[in-house]
């Protein structure tokens, strides 16, 4: 390819050489021509900073292998910082200094966003500096931009996906194959889609730290993932999949932010949830991940495809660090706005309809007992059927639209009653079409 005279160079600062690292350096010496062709600018990786410089590391010529990543954000020679070496400390410091210094950042770190970015936003805005984050949520899925960009004058109502495919690829089996969660989860660990410990997937911490982030982008609102209600998916059984199929749901992870159109509140969870077999969140599989934006005017959006793993994460990468290259050169950068420090819906506050799985004695006056307690606490059942005989019957209620309050006291008084033996899982209907 001919060189272009007008080509403006950008020289970039890896912090991090792990799987995504890696995978970037990777990337952007693969598609450096055809970059430099479509933008303008040639990216080059100068410095690639890593804990341990005596493993072996695959860098392109010229790019230098430094231990010292207050050094490579300091550095004369960097231009613009990449982070993707994830954790709170000292990622925090070097992409605060690096903002400081005018060097824009582009990071995938989710876990620190989740906590800090309404900070590092402002911080990035006070500087007139880029900082971009799209493969912090949903790997390879473009997902923030849009809602930055191509929605920021949409009234969006709400967000609601399947962000974490650990999980995703669990419930996948257990659906399809009947497996129990222990077998599933084991799968998944023999296949690289979960880790040696798995706590932060599948007890929905992960999806918290995402769905946090989309809330504060797609609402305005300083939303953090300590404000997210959460629950994992340990707790669940193949029977429980089983039954909600029966009554037309398939049960998904989900990560939900909507907007009290009322109280102009937002309701930030993470929980195992029904979703109607006819949803197009019912059909994702396995490891991919899907996320549905509902918009005043753009109608239901879906965004769709793998949300973790080297190279699709490293691609996300790549286009924020080419976005955040050119607007450096142009001496412009994008803005991220103003966040509202606003109280956000408690979760006891929502209102949806449930299903509720209880073990019950075999005897006379059960299920009279059981739907007194519903009554007691306005809750109205739409549909029930009887899972197993004699020893091993389960009752399964589904009910009209409810109140998390009242369904919870049902709960509490359910395992005071003797007829019951237990309380199986609890979940919430988020999409009935």
């Amino acid at each position: 390819m001919v060189a272009q005279p007008n080509a403006q160079v950008v020289r970039l600062g890896v912090l991090g050489h792990g799987v995504v690292g890696s995978a970037f350096v990777k990337l952007v010496t693969q598609q450096s021509d055809q970059i430099l062709a479509r933008s303008g600018v040639r990216l080059e990786v100068t410095k690639v900073c890593v804990r341990d410089a005596k493993k072996k590391h695959n860098l392109p010529k010229g790019a230098v292998l430094v231990t010292d990543s207050n050094g490579l954000v300091q550095s004369a020679d960097v231009d613009l910082v990449v982070e993707l070496m994830g954790g709170i400390e000292p990622a925090l410091k070097l992409i605060s200094e690096s903002l400081g210094k005018h060097k824009p950042v582009v990071t995938a770190n989710k876990a620190l966003l989740a906590k800090h970015g309404v900070e590092l936003f402002a911080a990035a805005d006070a500087a007139s500096t880029d900082l971009l984050f799209e493969a912090a949520v949903c790997g390879g899925i473009p997902l923030i931009r849009p809602l930055r960009e191509s929605l920021r004058g949409e009234p969006i109502s709400r967000v609601m996906g399947i962000v974490n495919g650990t999980t995703n690829f669990i419930l996948t089996k257990m659906s399809e194959v009947g497996a129990d969660y222990s077998v599933a989860l084991a799968e998944a660990q023999k296949l690289g889609f979960a880790e040696a410990d798995p706590t932060a997937d599948v007890e929905g911490h992960d999806a918290a730290a995402k769905i946090a982030i989309i809330a504060s982008i797609a609402f305005g609102t300083t939303v953090r993932a300590e404000d997210v209600y959460v629950e994992g998916i340990s707790k669940l059984t193949a029977a429980d999949i089983t039954i909600a199929r029966k009554f037309g749901y398939a049960v998904k992870l989900l990560g939900v932010a909507e907007l009290d159109a009322t109280t102009s509140m937002v309701s930030v969870r993470v929980h195992p949830a029904l979703v109607a077999l006819n949803n197009p969140l019912a059909a994702v599989r396995e490891s991919f991940n899907a996320v549905l934006v509902d918009g005043e005017s753009s109608g239901s959006l879906m965004f769709y495809g793998r949300g973790a793993g080297g190279e699709p994460t490293a691609s996300a990468v790549l286009g924020d660090v080419i976005d955040a290259a050119i607007n450096l050169r142009k001496g412009t950068h994008a803005l991220l706005g103003a966040f509202k420090s606003t109280k956000l819906k408690e979760m006891s506050a929502i209102n949806c309809e449930y299903m509720i799985g209880l073990e019950v004695a075999d005897k006379p006056g059960v299920l009279h007992a059981v739907t007194g307690v519903f009554a007691r606490n306005g809750v109205s059942i739409r549909a029930a059927e009887q899972d197993g005989i004699g020893e091993d019957a389960r009752l399964v209620f589904l009910t009209h639209d409810a109140n998390e309050a009242a369904v919870q006291n049902c709960l509490r008084e359910f395992k005071s009653q003797d007829v019951v033996k237990h309380v199986g899982a609890l979940l919430r209907v988020v999409a009935n079409s």
